[in-house]
């Protein structure tokens, strides 16, 4: 399988060996105009929730692809979650973050308002800015032929960062914490999931760690150097995926 489209109706539709499945829109349009498939071809289609169908092409047209299906897979949710709290940042570093984390596999995205964001989101920006990582992370899956699209959640505050501590198991990275990530534990299948908190350019601000941690948050960090907002994430993933066997 070279390549993934969506349908988020895909589960409503008939999708069995044998049907045949279509796709239009805008999303049968990169198939055709971009991705170029041709009768004959195979590729395949997911709901981006897990459902994914793959079969050959029997039909093109410049905004319709015709798929009939071979084979039906509906992929378990991986457990423990993985969540990116990503600080807003300037530039598109945050983006570059949320992309990369997106094709490493996580669940789930939080966009973070730190003290130390330059960035802002107010007013309408703050839609607008949910929509612009929503169509990252979509973009993100279906490059890295993912079963599952990640959730991009509302923007957070410091105080709802502090609320998810209380209720699931954070790490934040922070360049002075004592605990390397590579001495954290990790087991396939837990049901927690496991949230990973990455500060925007100055780093996240001594009142914030101070709140989170108290919250029950732990501070982890991944070696000597200091990455930016934008690689710290995805580097942080990796280490993770590696301790789950996920690589």
């Amino acid at each position: 399988m070279s390549s993934l489209f969506l349908r988020d109706d895909l589960a409503t539709a008939p999708h069995e060996v044998g049907d045949v499945v279509l796709l239009s829109g805008d999303e049968a349009r990169h198939a055709t105009t971009v991705n170029r498939m041709r009768v004959g071809e195979h590729t395949a289609i997911g709901d981006g929730q897990g459902l994914v169908v793959s079969g050959v092409v029997t039909r093109v047209e410049p905004r319709e692809l015709e798929l009939r299906v071979e084979a039906v897979v509906v992929h378990p949710e991986p457990a423990p979650q993985l969540v990116l709290v990503q600080a807003l940042a300037k530039g598109d570093r945050d983006e570059l973050a949320v992309q990369t984390a997106t094709e490493l596999g996580v669940s789930g995205v939080v966009p973070w308002q730190a003290e130390r964001s330059i960035s802002r989101w107010s007013g309408p920006k703050v839609a607008k800015g949910i929509e612009r990582w929503s169509s990252i992370v979509r973009e993100a899956a279906k490059q890295s032929i993912r079963p599952f699209v990640p959730v991009v959640s509302g923007l957070a505050d410091l105080a709802g960062l502090r609320a998810l501590a209380a209720e699931n198991r954070m790490l934040v990275l922070e360049p002075t914490a004592g605990v390397r990530l590579t001495e954290i534990s990790f087991a396939e299948g837990a049901e927690a999931p496991v949230l990973l908190v990455v500060g925007p350019e100055g780093g996240i601000s001594p009142h914030e760690l101070d709140v989170l941690t108290a919250a029950g948050a732990q501070a982890v960090r991944l070696g000597d150097e200091v990455l930016r907002t934008s690689s710290a994430g995805p580097a942080a993933l990796a280490v993770i995926n590696a301790a789950l066997g996920r690589w």
